[in-house]
């Protein structure tokens, strides 16, 4: 039987997990500031509708999925972890790293689990490429390079914080590490933040990344590469199906003074189906479930808002209201 999970905040992403929780079968309560709008989707799933302060306590509900303005999650993380509930919480966890740390240690002194909802580190593509990765097949990694870029998504928080904790949460994973250095290029295009933004970061040991994330773009890129002394991988998430991993075997040699290369044909490999956010709720009632911690869990939620504050530092907490 699944533990009873009561999801707080019914905007875009709330209601992605109310549905999923429902079809998985966990879900047990709505939660959100509009009674109205809790009690519509509460009936339409059979669930009870609660406000968010009595979801916290609610005695019946195991664990909470918060997907709420970012500036409003450790309040009501650390609350929950006070009332004995383990706690998803949505990118980002918080807006400066002070609270974000604050949140992590609350989940630590009350022996509760806290993850994050990195939702791109449970797409079967990616599982796959980082398998590949640690397989071996394009030897050692020396750069990473992320796209992410579209038209729309204006929310008054800036690009940086609005869409590259996706990028940086797969960055953290392979990179096995925090980086040295974070160098920001920000661009105010057609909104009144940043609309363009290109992030680099330097890891130990010689692995570079890159993150391009606009949503002034006139055409949608959704692409992950990995660059390797033996290859290189790209996972294209717009591609159809069976093309979304690509395996290049190219080689680059030094030929005397310069340097040499062999441009090879793409291999496109097999992967799992399955949708990101059901493996990332099953994954986090698995966590509930047998006390382990979350694949994405307090240290990498903490170590994602450390950077974004790096690559733009917020000037107002409204910014994510």
């Amino acid at each position: 039987m699944y533990p009873r999970i009561a999801v707080v905040g019914c905007g875009q992403w709330g209601q992605n997990h109310i549905r999923t929780l429902a079809e998985i079968g966990a879900l047990a309560g709505v939660a959100d500031r509009h009674d109205d709008r809790a009690g519509a989707f509460a009936e339409r799933y059979g669930v009870k509708a609660l406000s968010p302060e009595a979801a916290v306590a609610a005695p019946d509900i195991d664990a909470l999925v918060l997907a709420l303005p970012a500036s409003a999650h450790g309040a009501m993380a650390r609350a929950a972890f006070a009332a004995g509930k383990d706690v998803l919480i949505e990118k980002p966890i918080a807006l400066d790293p002070a609270d974000a740390e604050k949140t992590a240690a609350a989940a630590r002194a009350t022996g509760r689990l806290l993850m994050v909802g990195h939702v791109i580190r449970f797409h079967p593509v990616f599982q796959r490429l980082c398998d590949i990765v640690a397989e071996g097949r394009i030897g050692t990694v020396r750069q990473m390079i992320s796209n992410r870029m579209g038209l729309g998504r204006f929310p008054s928080m800036d690009v940086v914080w609005d869409l590259a904790p996706h990028d940086l949460s797969l960055v953290l994973h392979l990179a096995n590490g925090h980086p040295d250095s974070v160098v920001c290029h920000r661009r105010t295009v057609l909104s009144d933040e940043t609309d363009i933004a290109d992030i680099m970061l330097d890891f130990p040991g010689g692995i570079g990344a890159e993150i391009h994330v606009s949503r002034v773009s006139p055409y949608r890129d959704r692409r992950f590469s990995v660059i390797g002394t033996e290859g290189m991988l790209t996972f294209d998430d717009l591609a159809p199906e069976g093309e979304k991993l690509a395996l290049y075997a190219h080689k680059v040699w030094r030929a005397g003074p310069t340097f040499d290369f062999d441009n090879a044909p793409a291999e496109f490999l097999p992967t799992e189906p399955g949708l990101p956010l059901d493996r990332e709720l099953r994954h986090f009632l698995d966590c509930v479930m047998t006390r382990t911690e979350p694949e994405t869990g307090a240290s990498e939620a903490v170590e994602t808002v450390r950077i974004l504050s790096l690559a733009s530092p917020l000037s107002s907490p409204n910014l994510a209201a």
